[in-house]
Formats: structure tokens, sequence, C-alpha cells
């Protein structure tokens, strides 16, 4: 794994972020990832999508917020996850990642909790991303879809790509199609049939959970390339 950055969030308060350079083919972009609520930068998740969007070209960086690197299990409230998130965003403006990600453009975006920060930071006026990458959209918390966390998506203006397993108990793909349809960006939805929340497929699917990561990273690193 590459060596950590510390990144200043608040007075006297560092996060951990990662870089994952683009091994091959540089698209000119960077992907700035979050992790979900129950997991930081360092699981099989992020490491594996990190690591294999570098391989496909794309810049990729993740890191902790802050209760994660503070090793707490309860999130952060949501005004200090935006925190976070917006350092992060500054950190890459002004190249504390690499020059050569300084130069890119920027995507952000992460697995559930960590992708929908992602996007009400991007539904603010002042935070100009090309794109948005949503990795299993926490749409609603299982068994309440009346709970709906939508209310700021109309007001984002950069593209969206949304990966959602046809099984996520936090919004399935049919629930979550007529929200993109009232959102005045661009918005594709990627399917992962038979995928949970962390794009899971049974054991003896077909294809196999190997070929259902390998086809979502396609898709996103082609995605991003049409963002550059």
């Amino acid at each position: 794994m590459p060596d950590p950055i510390r990144v200043e969030v608040a007075p006297w308060q560092e996060v951990t972020a990662i870089v994952y350079p683009a091994t091959s083919d540089r698209a000119g972009i960077s992907l700035i990832l979050a992790h979900g609520a129950g997991a930081n930068q360092a699981s099989a998740f992020m490491v594996r999508f990190a690591s294999a969007l570098a391989g496909r070209g794309i810049d990729t960086v993740t890191f902790n917020f802050l209760y994660s690197e503070m090793r707490k299990r309860v999130p952060d409230k949501n005004d200090r996850l935006e925190v976070c998130w917006r350092k992060m965003i500054e950190a890459h403006q002004v190249g504390v990642f690499g020059k050569s990600l300084a130069g890119n453009k920027l995507a952000i975006g992460g697995k559930s909790m960590g992708g929908r920060i992602a996007s009400q930071v991007a539904a603010s006026p002042s935070v100009d991303v090309a794109g948005l990458v949503l990795l299993g959209y926490p749409l609603h918390p299982p068994g309440q879809p009346d709970k709906l966390r939508t209310r700021h998506l109309p007001a984002i203006r950069a593209p969206l790509l949304i990966a959602q397993g046809s099984r996520d108990a936090f919004g399935t793909p049919d629930e979550v199609r007529p929200v993109l349809e009232r959102l005045s960006a661009p918005a594709d939805l990627y399917v992962i049939e038979g995928g949970d929340h962390s794009f899971k497929v049974a054991k003896k699917a077909v294809p196999s959970q190997e070929q259902v990561y390998e086809s979502v990273l396609d898709e996103i690193a082609r995605w991003l390339r049409e963002k550059k």
C-alpha cells in the first residue's frame, strides 16, 4: 500500500489519506473515494477498488473520516463529515497529493455513507467537480423507504454515476431510478444484478464475484475517462 499522507482537517486534527497513482495510460482525472460508515480506507473493498482503478489509469485517493482515524465506531455528524471532504478537495487543488494529480480534473465519491456525504458537498454552489461516483447509494435506511436521503440531490450540477446492487437493502435500482429522473444533472445508473449493498453476489452466481467487481471497475474507469 502507498505511503499515507497527513491532511489537517481542523486545528490539531489530522486524518490519513492514501494516493494510488495511475500505473498506466493516465486518464488525467483524479477520483477521491470516501469509505462507508462501517469500515475505513483500509477495508478490503476500498483497497481493492482504489488499486484496481489506479491500474486502469485513474489517479485515486482514499482517506479516513476523522471518527475512523480516531478509531471510533460512530460516524461524526454531517457537518464534520462534510468539512473533512472539503479539506480533501482543497488538498487535491493545492497539490498535497502530488503535482501530477493537481493538474487533473477531479471527481469525488465513495462507498455508501462516503458517497452520500460527497454528494452533499457537491450540491454546494462553491464546489465544482467533474463528476460523482457513488458506490451503493444509501437512498434510505434498510426497512425505512419513507426516510429518503434525496433532498440535496437536485442541487447537484456535476454528472453522476451510481453503481447499485439489485438486492441493495438501502435502495434498489427501481427505487433509485425515479430519483435520478428528477435531477437536472446527467445521471447514469449501473446495476449489479444479484448484488447487495457491497455488490456481493451469491457464491455460485454467474458472473462470479470477481467478474462482478471487474465489470463495475471497468464501468467506473470508462465513465471517468469521458469526463476528463
